[in-house]
């Protein structure tokens, strides 16, 4: 866990520094989440897209085959309670509907990244989804009015421009 922490502390500096390039704005993130996601979206990865994955969780999280379970120890050390600190994380996994995510992959995410797998239906509702998960958010954060950004839409488009096949499969 300790080469996670590390990895992670210098993906935070590194990302912070490139968001926070353009001075006039503020910048607030959570780099153990984006790379929680990164690393779910490792776990799933297959064809072009998980060599992308492998490269930037190297960068980020420590890379190697310890990934998931030192996620794992990490965000339940976070999330410990009886603690002096408040501190918790929230993971959830939004799929379209009805796409076919494979048994596994949900249950890794459950174990690994405390993220269950919860379909909308983006596509037709929209506005819907957008609500419904900016409520989970919300609860999530104790009431505070959270605006979330789709990080697997932000990906997709930034990272991983070639949209896979309805016969991918996560």
């Amino acid at each position: 866990m300790d080469a996670l922490s590390e990895a992670n502390g210098t993906f935070a500096l590194t990302l912070l520094k490139k968001l926070g390039a353009d001075n006039s704005k503020n910048v607030f993130i959570s780099p153990l989440s984006i790379s929680s996601a990164l690393a779910m979206v490792l776990m799933g990865a297959r064809g072009n897209t998980q060599p992308r994955c492998t490269l930037s969780l190297s960068k980020s999280s420590g890379g190697g085959e310890d990934v998931h379970p030192g996620f794992q120890k990490l965000l339940s050390e976070v999330n410990r309670t009886g603690t002096q600190y408040l501190l918790r994380t929230a993971n959830r996994l939004f799929g379209q509907k009805p796409y076919d995510f494979l048994l596994p992959f949900k249950d890794a995410c459950r174990v690994f990244y405390q993220a269950e797998m919860e379909e909308l239906d983006f596509v037709s509702a929209t506005e819907e989804s957008r609500k419904h998960i900016n409520t989970w958010v919300a609860e999530k954060t104790e009431g505070e009015d959270v605006s979330l950004l789709l990080f697997a839409q932000y990906l997709n488009r930034s990272y991983f421009p070639s949209v896979p096949s309805q016969n991918h499969r996560m």
